[in-house]
């Protein structure tokens, strides 16, 4: 069975390793939209793979350090294209969920990225 929980958060950012005349050089933010995947067997007694408050409670502190945030100051983010904050949010959140399956990460309605680790 696979789960998810979604949080969002506001950034800003910039691309520092394009052309400088690309629009993704210059100081921008998006609405970003996180999607955390669990992958595991359903507990027979309580009938979930994890509770949605437990998953909440271990990423809540990441989408805090993020909210609101110039991305390019936090480190691991310096690049922070939408493929970089997802292996951002998988090395950050694979120690404490070990039944993560993928992390989703989505810049704009039509765009992002999805890491299912190495």
């Amino acid at each position: 069975m696979e789960i998810y929980k979604e949080f969002k958060f506001e950034a800003a950012h910039r691309l520092i390793n394009v052309p400088p005349t690309h629009k993704c050089a210059r100081l921008h933010g998006h609405s970003y939209r996180v999607r955390v995947y669990l992958e595991g067997p359903l507990d027979p007694q309580i009938g979930w793979v994890m509770d949605f408050a437990d998953l909440k409670h271990v990423c809540k502190p990441l989408i805090e350090q993020l909210d609101h945030s110039y991305l390019n100051d936090i480190e691991g983010l310096e690049q922070s294209t939408a493929e970089r904050i997802a292996i951002w949010f998988w090395d950050r959140l694979k120690p404490s969920l070990p039944l993560l399956a993928r992390i989703e990460v989505r810049e704009t309605a039509s765009s992002g990225a999805m890491y299912r680790g190495v």
